[in-house]
């Protein structure tokens, strides 16, 4: 499960001073002093009780046009400092099962009990509230090529657990699975966001705890959508990175996104077939893998 953080520090920070501290030396989550300065700033900007509710009520008050604040909101999501650097700042606000936004939404547009690893890593700190409920497993993400329905024998149950009050914890990039729950009542997290460059490229799963395998992708490959949508406009150019990208890109999941493209074009079912099965021997496992399903759902029921 994500590796608690266990940090006593009475000091209260400012989100500016939190920022500051945590970027004079970065935030290697592999790197224990860097690990242990983030987590300390995270603890004394955790300390500061009322900054959030501040910045919410002035962006309120400002009806969100303060655009130098550089905070941008969605249901759940509140960010505080945008990407720079090896990290960023949000907030996260849990709502509990009573809630009208999640009666109204849905549980799925909270991703309530999606169990789902991460490509990154990150800290999180309980700010508010009793905090959410997750069931933790891990797993051996060298183990796994990443197609639909690929069996994770290394897939394993550790804990039902809360994020409870003041609590700090280390979430494992491709180490650690969680399927989350609704806090008992509204609750709010801080994180320090681990970023770098070669996280866009990394794959995060859905998984099927029942079958013990990958139930999808949640990452899609980086300029997947502008290729997809330049292939399907039909220039020669871009038919011809499409089939560049299927046979040698580097990244699997961006030779996958490659033949998805091209498989678009196709109305017909056989030529359709007759893409996928040239897919199936173009050398990646993964696209073999997800290849040999596509064309088994083109077959009649």
């Amino acid at each position: 499960m994500p590796q608690i953080i266990d940090i006593v520090d009475a000091r209260v920070a400012t989100l500016d001073e939190a920022a500051a501290g945590i970027a004079a030396s970065g935030f290697d989550p592999h790197a224990g002093a860097s690990l242990d300065n983030a987590a300390r700033w995270l603890r004394r900007l955790g300390n500061n009780q009322t900054f959030l509710g501040d910045i919410l009520i002035e962006q309120l008050a400002q009806r969100h046009r303060d655009e130098a604040a550089g905070s941008a909101y969605s249901p759940q999501v509140v960010m505080l400092v945008p990407p720079g650097g090896s990290f960023f700042i949000r907030a996260n606000i849990w709502p509990s099962a009573q809630e009208h936004m999640v009666r109204a939404s849905g549980e799925a547009a909270f991703a309530i009990g999606l169990p789902h690893d991460h490509n990154f890593s990150f800290l999180t700190h309980s700010y508010f509230g009793p905090g959410y409920w997750s069931d933790y497993y891990e797993y051996d993400f060298a183990e796994v090529t990443g197609y639909r329905g690929e069996p994770v024998p290394s897939l394993r149950f550790i804990e039902w657990a809360r994020l409870e009050p003041g609590k700090i914890m280390l979430y494992r990039a491709h180490v650690d699975v969680h399927a989350q729950f609704p806090a008992d009542n509204l609750s709010v997290s801080l994180n320090v966001m681990h970023t770098a460059g070669a996280q866009g490229w990394l794959d995060q799963y859905k998984f099927d705890l029942d079958r013990r395998e990958i139930a999808a992708r949640l990452s899609p490959a980086p300029s997947a959508a502008f290729l997809k949508v330049a292939v399907g406009l039909g220039g020669e150019e871009a038919l011809d990175l499409a089939q560049r990208f299927a046979l040698r890109h580097p990244s699997d999941t961006m030779r996958l996104s490659a033949w998805e493209a091209l498989a678009g074009r196709e109305n017909d079912v056989a030529a359709r077939d007759a893409l996928w099965r040239e897919a199936e021997g173009a050398g990646s496992r993964l696209v073999a893998m997800e290849a040999k399903a596509r064309r088994a759902a083109l077959l009649p029921a």
